[in-house]
């Protein structure tokens, strides 16, 4: 589904250039979870960054179901983004304005759907969530761990075929970290969704089927955890 072939990228520091990611081979799957670990500043973000379209490789290239995203116009980029790739952020980029159904709904009003189009699907991703109780509260009404499953529930609303998650519990208390992470191991489906979460946390990188270690802007290493990932019954309360 996402791959990386040969991909390196540079950023201009001063008079210096930091090499943040150096010949990178990477494929993702559908229906497979991938967690990426690694220290900070190991290119974890950036390999992340590179497979959701939202910076470009200095050299490589990068593909979304064979196609090269190096090929696509900024319009096509932006459709991908928007409608094919859902992401989750370790701040949750909550709009404090809006209220949790609103801002679940904002991914389909912006790709121009009305209102009434829009909230049935929105109200319908709250509850996939548990929190269509919460549906008509502010950002500020709502803990860590309800803000980050209203932020699932927005990356999940576009039924995208892939969801990209960067630091998703870096924010969270143990407790409310192992909910979301059950939540988010229930997400892919085998030949429709893959999911990638950057964590530098182990027993988070666990839930993966699949973890890619990066070091100095290389794959140092692939470990493959088959069924040993943590139970994963869902459908948090907190």
């Amino acid at each position: 589904m996402m791959e990386l072939r040969n991909c390196t990228k540079h950023y201009p520091q001063g008079r210096r250039t930091v090499q943040a990611l150096n010949g990178v081979n990477v494929a993702i799957p559908t229906g497979e979870f991938v967690s990426i670990m690694g220290p900070s500043g190991s290119g974890k973000s950036t390999l992340m960054h590179l497979l959701g379209a939202l910076d470009t490789p200095t050299t490589g290239d990068v593909f979304f179901h064979d196609r090269s995203l190096g090929k696509m116009a900024d319009a096509e980029l932006a459709e991908l983004r928007r409608t094919r790739i859902g992401f989750i952020f370790q701040f949750f980029n909550l709009l404090p304005t809006l209220t949790a159904v609103e801002n679940v709904a904002l991914p389909l009003l912006l790709a121009r759907q009305s209102r009434g189009q829009a909230m049935p699907p929105a109200r319908a991703g709250l509850d996939r969530v548990g929190l269509s109780h919460r549906a008509d509260h502010y950002p500020d009404e709502m803990s860590g761990g309800e803000m980050q499953r209203v932020a699932i529930a927005r990356a999940l609303v576009v039924e995208p075929e892939a969801v990209l998650c960067d630091e998703p519990t870096g924010n969270l208390d143990s407790q409310t970290s192992a909910e979301i992470l059950k939540l988010l191991r229930s997400l892919p489906e085998p030949g429709k969704r893959a999911v990638v979460m950057v964590t530098h946390d182990p027993e988070a990188a666990r839930y993966g089927d699949r973890i890619i270690h990066i070091r100095d802007g290389l794959v140092e290493r692939e470990e493959r955890l088959g069924e040993s990932h943590p139970n994963t019954s869902i459908r948090a309360t907190g």
